[in-house]
């Protein structure tokens, strides 16, 4: 039986992100093609490492006492050494603690590392974060035996370190919505089509403040929920964009329930994505998936997601005429919500995605005789 170890996640069933879910997704699709699946799973706990089942695959549970990324870190190490002493083919999501996987490496394990976005360019990292990160993209593409990059430019920058034959481009997945439950607005006042939503975390280098800034400069008779942790006591960015906000402007906090987030996709007018930074982005593709109305933030990593059906915004004056001419214009929003869709089955459904993966993983198998 082929087996495969999955390193650089928290864990499944998936609660945390973009990684867990795919990680998720990717276990069960193989495990019912055969494969023997093993997830690394991170608890906030003490005691001893242990192991369980879940929907056939076995999760190897590590206790870490720490929290945050300083726990992130020990755990990681902690998995990779455990590792170590397994037989099969590894898969690493994240690049963040790389340099761990030269253990790996040294003791002969083929090991393929999803290198994930360029994480040293995001602002929200201090100049120690951004050496780490850097150094570790640089021992990711030295120690993987393959590169597995989620969008085309994310191929090109890694190609400036490493020749591009080691490196396969696969875009993250999404899930199909046809259909969500109206009913799930209720509690927060929202009617169907007569709001726009915004989901991601609230860092300055995601746009929040230009997009609610630009929203905010006129009265819409529309409103922008906006989703995310925001803690205006200590955090003077999130202060900003609450105080930037006009009344239309709602901020509900983190939502975790995919049924109610999944219906404010759904539902919305309009989908806004102000991602400046990183591949090929979880949300997006959520939102081509839920045939979304795209308005997203004009860079080539939003502009191969979303494709020509949606629109782009440059600066916080161009997203204001954006709303100005599109939030009439029911025409144009059926077509940007068709667009979407068929760019969503074109490229990122998770049937693609996780085959892709699966004839990759496959390869490695027969070139190395992993037993």
């Amino acid at each position: 039986m082929r087996s495969l170890f999955i390193l650089g996640i928290r864990g499944i069933p998936a609660q945390h992100g973009g990684f867990e879910t795919f990680a998720e997704k990717l276990s069960l699709y193989l495990v019912e093609k055969g494969w023997q699946v093993t997830v690394y799973c991170q608890e906030d706990s003490e005691g001893s490492i242990y192991e369980s089942q879940w929907q056939g695959v076995k999760r190897i549970h590590i206790p870490v006492k720490r929290g945050g990324a300083a726990g992130t870190v020990i755990f990681d190490w902690k998995a990779t050494r455990h590792a170590l002493s397994q037989q099969g083919l590894f898969l690493t999501l994240g690049y963040n603690t790389a340099c761990f996987n030269l253990m790996q490496r040294l003791k002969g394990q083929t090991n393929v590392i999803n290198m994930d976005g360029i994480e040293w360019r995001r602002d929200k990292w201090g100049w120690i974060a951004k050496t780490w990160f850097w150094l570790n993209e640089r021992a990711g593409c030295w120690i993987g035996n393959h590169l597995v990059a989620d969008h085309p430019k994310i191929k090109e920058h890694l190609a400036t370190r490493v020749n591009a034959d080691k490196i396969t481009m696969i875009p993250y997945g999404g899930d199909e919505v046809v259909s969500a439950d109206k009913t799930l607005l209720e509690p927060y006042d929202l009617e169907v089509n007569q709001f726009s939503v915004i989901i991601a975390r609230p860092e300055p280098e995601n746009s929040f403040l230009e997009m609610v800034r630009s929203f905010s400069l006129s009265k819409r008779n529309h409103k922008l929920v906006v989703l995310g942790n925001f803690t205006p006591e200590v955090n003077s960015f999130h202060r900003s964009v609450i105080e930037a906000a006009s009344d239309e402007v709602i901020f509900p906090g983190a939502i975790y329930e995919a049924s109610v987030v999944q219906a404010l996709r759904f539902y919305a007018r309009f989908y806004l994505h102000g991602h400046r930074v990183g591949g090929t982005n979880p949300s997006l593709v959520e939102a081509l998936g839920a045939g979304c109305a795209v308005i997203a933030h004009d860079n080539h990593f939003n502009r191969w997601v979303a494709g020509t059906g949606a629109v782009y915004f440059q600066d916080e004056q161009a997203c204001a005429e954006l709303f100005d001419s599109l939030l009439a214009d029911t025409n144009r929003q059926a077509e940007m919500k068709s667009a979407s869709s068929t760019q969503f089955y074109e490229y990122f459904t998770w049937q693609q995605v996780l085959a892709e993966y699966e004839q990759l993983l496959l390869s490695w198998y027969s070139k190395k005789d992993i037993n």
